[in-house]
């Protein structure tokens, strides 16, 4: 499901070239790329928000939910982190976009926060124990109570940040072009059906403004001054 970073790069190239914009280098391609996948990637999550205030559709194929979903489903993981050595303290990974549930031997972990953790710990009802641990995260840092756990370390379940893209080359000696190696390549970790507006928001950075952006800006300047309008 992954968008290969050769099309894409090859695309925008194309366009680029109709469109006499010169080239764009692969550096300068990487560096883009990047930006425009990790708008996309957080534009799912506002889409989330509005649709779930929206009445949801039964009908299978228009179900815009069901296609997010979808889409958000890519980047979740599910890693098993030992504790720090003597401790209950594990390492959360450093590309955890937002954590999810904590198991601990096939128990699921309670989260509390920082000014929780002394009440909960000296409370008789809430204090916790080896079959109803809790844990407070701050830090990229996961603490376990109580500090006696007998386990090794825990299930984390979690959305990670996309990789990354690269467009992977060496260059070639005698013409000095660029020739892709796909081996020294990171694919795009969105969803296949985001290729058209992954290419779209990378030629707008590269100064390319396609008809869909065009149409977005128009309609955004229409929206602009209907406001100020009614504000007169």
């Amino acid at each position: 499901m992954a968008i290969n970073v050769n099309q894409v790069y090859k695309s925008v190239l194309v366009v680029l070239q109709q469109e006499k914009r010169g080239v764009l280098t692969p550096t300068e391609f990487n560096k883009i790329a990047t930006q425009a996948q990790q708008e996309i990637f957080t534009e799912y999550f506002d889409e989330l928000n509005q649709l779930l205030r929206q009445p949801q559709t039964s009908l299978a194929y228009a179900d815009r939910y069901a296609l997010l979903d979808e889409k958000i489903s890519l980047f979740k993981r599910n890693e098993t982190v030992n504790f720090n050595l003597g401790t209950t303290v594990v390492n959360v990974p450093a590309n955890v976009q937002e954590l999810g549930t904590v198991i601990y031997n096939n128990r699921e972990v309670q989260r509390i926060q920082e000014y929780e953790v002394y009440t909960t710990n000296q409370s008789p009802l809430t204090k916790p124990t080896e079959f109803y641990p809790v844990y407070k995260y701050e830090n990229q840092k996961l603490t376990l109570y109580p500090d006696t756990l007998t386990g090794t370390g825990v299930t984390l379940n979690f959305l990670k940040y996309p990789s990354d893209p690269k467009w992977g080359f060496t260059i070639d000696t005698n013409l000095g072009n660029y020739i892709y190696n796909e081996q020294a390549s990171t694919n795009f970790e969105l969803h296949q059906s985001d290729q058209p507006l992954l290419i779209d928001k990378i030629l707008g950075y590269a100064g390319v403004m396609t008809r869909d952006q065009l149409a977005l800006s128009l309609g955004t300047q229409k929206e602009q001054q209907i406001d100020v309008d009614g504000q007169k």
